[in-house]
């Protein structure tokens, strides 16, 4: 998932260039890929946080855009998941060009609040748009890693089922790890209980965790996706400070 960088909200003493390594790609879908990269004297990071990636052409022209993580801390190695974007300069050669060997600049970690931690004990009810499921997977991950018991649950909303991020990661993780929901909004599978359509009222009450559970809600994805589902909650009794939002577009 790619945002624009906004200085601001580095973390100071965070702000350094680090060259870092593409280790290995994986195809996620036809135009989603996984980067794992070896980031020498990584510090670590948490679960929701993401980094920025400084790409520079042979005439000194560079392009940042920040990106997710989707893997969980551990030594000086991250995962991040691209989706290539018509046009983007960043996008284009991180999901379809960049291969193994090729050197990258990141620096990071980046983001203090939309971040879940494994002292969380309350519900956490994950809600995605296309990309946006990308930190939510980290999280989901983390759970798992730190052995939580914390309850949680993912709404995952996409445009069709071959563009569903972590497929088959997501079903191993389904009852085990947490509860899945997917919501398509232009084709679904044969025999499909919902019709294509973005999410409503009645489906986020259906597949999320009610007010009464006091849950933290962390939504990602497109402005417009994250608004609306963020008012739903809202309107359907969610405490707004337990409603946490990210958001991306624009740049790509």
């Amino acid at each position: 998932m790619a945002r624009a960088a906004v200085l601001g909200r580095l973390v100071p003493g965070r702000l350094t260039w680090r060259i870092a390594t593409v280790a290995e790609v994986r195809d996620e879908t036809s135009t989603a890929r996984t980067l794992v990269l070896d980031v020498p004297g990584w510090p670590g990071h948490q679960a929701g946080q993401h980094v920025d990636v400084r790409l520079t052409a042979p005439d000194g022209y560079t392009a940042v855009r920040s990106y997710s993580i989707a893997s969980v801390a551990g030594g000086d190695r991250i995962e991040v998941t691209v989706e290539q974007v018509l046009d983007g300069e960043v996008s284009s050669y991180l999901a379809g060009v960049a291969a193994v060997g090729n050197p990258v600049e990141v620096r990071g970690p980046i983001g203090g609040w939309f971040v879940w931690r494994p002292d969380q004990p309350e519900p956490v009810q994950l809600v995605a748009g296309g990309s946006g499921v990308v930190p939510l997977m980290s999280m989901v991950r983390a759970r798992s890693a730190a052995g939580s018991a914390a309850p949680f649950r993912l709404l995952y909303s996409t445009r069709r089922p071959e563009s569903v991020i972590y497929r088959d990661e997501l079903q191993h993780r389904d009852t085990a790890d947490l509860s899945l929901t997917l919501a398509y909004t232009r084709a679904t599978p044969a025999g499909w209980p919902r019709p294509p359509g973005r999410i409503d009222a009645s489906l986020l009450t259906a597949a999320t965790f009610p007010p009464a559970d006091r849950p933290t809600n962390y939504v990602c994805g497109p402005t417009p996706f994250v608004e609306a589902i963020a008012d739903l909650l809202i309107a359907a009794g969610h405490d707004a400070g337990r409603v946490r939002t990210e958001r991306f577009g624009g740049l790509s």
